[in-house]
């Protein structure tokens, strides 16, 4: 029997057990609140509004510019050649390796994409060949696009895991979900992913999206929700598009027109096909709960939950060692195929007539909301599906300025667009179809349009 008195065995067990849940809640804070700062800070720069990871990209970006377009045509050549090399010969290093397989073992199609779309880097890197494939209007522009890309997908890969690692998630899910789950019909953990996919770069939005499909989190019908009602573009690239449709000293009332649009689509559209129709199924299985027990309140639940999750993050190796993972995964898979995606579509969209075509049933709706220059803007309705900034560019020679403001908005709430996040999602695990995209475009498009009309209306 031991002779140390009772009381002091309890008081040093009790302090024990504080001095564990102390360090369980530095471990969870630490790390969140770190990532919190880096992907949803607000910080004045230069005029504008942005966050810590998008100033540590465009000084990044700033530094290597001489550098980009050869790195990225590189990356290409080598995803390229160990793909080709793959499909052909089937090397015992790439095969006994989880991740070359996971980056150079895909289909016929891919191998082709990918082919073409480093022929297509080659020819605009060295200027020669097809001038409509290298031209500024179609293989410059993607270029440009994948340079800036790929420095911002290395810096969020490395940084990511502090957002989504260390409980920051698992703490706002039990506190919000009263509010994101009858709203959005997503689970209360999303709170930070949609404010990450709103606030900060489109495209680390849907990356962050695909981490937490890929590890149990959402399901699919959720990921598919989210990435396309949420991932919307950067408060920064709104103001360079005001600018392009010189509509930027009515930038408060046209941000309010894209955020009471933004936030309707994402209200409906998650109820209605296709996105309904996609199962409610898990990618994998974890052992995360978000109900909130009934004898526990909410915070003290999202406390528990959010340092359980922490204490299971691991070491800070393998917070780097997730980080090459995802980086590699986009930087091998994702370029040279939005490269060969977006440069085609650019071709269709500059030296074709086929969205003037097809846009013209659209003009009669627009003559009906009383916009000027209906002929002229309606093709911008639709060309947005290929990229992001083809809507401005043919809006910005209309001269009705209330139809460059309504132009300006929808195309920043239609988000989804093939030349960077529609690529990024069709190659993800999110069980999500080239064809589901374009019919949520297009209900996005006939959910908004209404409401940024009868705002612009309002306000001219």
């Amino acid at each position: 029997m031991s002779d140390y008195p009772e009381h002091l065995q309890e008081h040093e067990q009790s302090q024990e057990e504080e001095n564990v849940h102390t360090r369980g809640l530095l471990k969870f804070l630490l790390p969140s609140l770190f990532g919190v700062f880096i992907f949803l800070f607000p910080i004045f720069d230069g005029g504008t509004f942005n966050i810590p990871l998008g100033i540590i990209t465009e000084y990044i970006i700033d530094i290597l510019s001489n550098w980009l377009p050869a790195i990225v045509t590189l990356i290409m050549v080598i995803s390229t050649v160990f793909t080709v090399v793959q499909a052909i010969f089937k090397p015992r290093f790439i095969q006994k390796s989880a991740l070359f397989m996971s980056l150079f073992n895909v289909t016929i199609f891919w191998t082709i994409l990918r082919i073409l779309g480093t022929i297509f880097a080659i020819m605009t890197y060295f200027g020669a060949g097809m001038e409509i494939i290298y031209s500024e209007l179609t293989g410059e522009v993607m270029f440009g696009l994948l340079t800036s890309l790929i420095v911002w997908f290395f810096v969020a890969s490395f940084l990511m895991p502090y957002l989504i690692n260390f409980g920051v998630m698992e703490f706002f899910g039990s506190i919000l979900r009263g509010i994101i789950k009858p709203l959005f019909t997503l689970p209360g953990r999303s709170a930070i992913d949609l404010l990450s996919s709103w606030i900060g770069n489109v495209n680390v939005g849907v990356v962050i999206t695909r981490e937490q499909y890929q590890n149990g989190f959402y399901t699919g019908r959720e990921a598919a929700a989210i990435a396309t009602c949420f991932s919307t573009v950067s408060l920064p690239f709104c103001l360079v598009i005001a600018g392009m449709l010189e509509v930027d000293h009515m930038f408060p009332l046209f941000y309010l027109a894209i955020v009471v649009a933004g936030i309707v689509s994402a209200v409906i559209v998650p109820r209605i096909p296709p996105i309904a129709n996609i199962p409610d199924q898990y990618y994998t299985n974890n052992d995360y709960q978000e109900d909130v027990p009934a004898n526990i309140s909410k915070f003290k639940w999202g406390i528990h939950q959010a340092v359980k999750r922490a204490e299971s993050a691991g070491s800070f190796k393998e917070q780097v060692k997730q980080g090459n993972s995802i980086f590699l995964g986009i930087a091998f898979v994702l370029l040279p195929q939005v490269m060969a995606i977006g440069t085609i579509a650019l071709v269709i969209a500059e030296f074709t007539s086929f969205f003037e075509i097809i846009s013209q049933p659209i003009i009669p709706l627009l003559e009906v909301m009383q916009l000027p220059n209906a002929a002229d803007a309606a093709p911008a309705t639709i060309i947005g599906f290929i990229d992001m900034f083809l809507p401005a560019v043919l809006a910005s020679g209309i001269e009705a300025e209330i139809t460059r403001f309504v132009i300006g908005a929808l195309s920043l709430v239609q988000i989804i667009y093939l030349t960077e996040m529609g690529t990024l999602l069709l190659i993800s695990k999110i069980p999500v179809k080239a064809w589901h995209l374009f019919i949520i475009f297009l209900e996005r498009t006939i959910i908004s349009l209404p409401i940024i009309v009868i705002i612009a209306h309002l306000i001219y």
